[in-house]
């Protein structure tokens, strides 16, 4: 799958998050990378980028205090290799980026893995 098509799937599956959840998601950028960088796999404790399908980065709302703002947006890179090296076919590319994504939207709102993990998300 090429990037464009890539980034389209990605924004599909974003338009179809429940929209009173879209609408508090505020000043965070959704982009797609090839894969993570050596930072990025530092700071998440992963050795091999195709391990990493996606990363948050910013203030979680909930540490945001009266103090935040005028700061740059928060991103979420979703990782377009290591996603195409897991998955079969579209199908499998699509429910993984969900997934990715989900994830990575939930860390915005202030859940952790360790949470994510009580709640059954993986």
């Amino acid at each position: 799958m090429n990037q464009k098509d890539f980034e389209s799937v990605v924004q599909q599956v974003l338009s179809e998050l429940p929209s009173d959840l879209r609408q508090k998601i505020m000043n965070v950028a959704i982009v797609v990378e090839e894969s993570a960088d050596d930072e990025t796999l530092e700071l998440a404790g992963v050795d091999d980028p195709y391990d990493l399908f996606g990363f948050y980065e910013g203030v979680p709302l909930t540490e945001r205090t009266s103090a935040y703002g005028l700061v740059p947006p928060d991103k979420i890179s979703i990782y377009r290799q290591p996603i195409l090296a897991a998955c079969r076919n579209a199908e499998e590319i699509r429910a993984m980026i969900g997934e990715t994504l989900r994830h990575e939207i939930a860390h915005y709102f202030g859940i952790d893995d360790e949470r994510l993990e009580e709640l059954g998300a993986y």
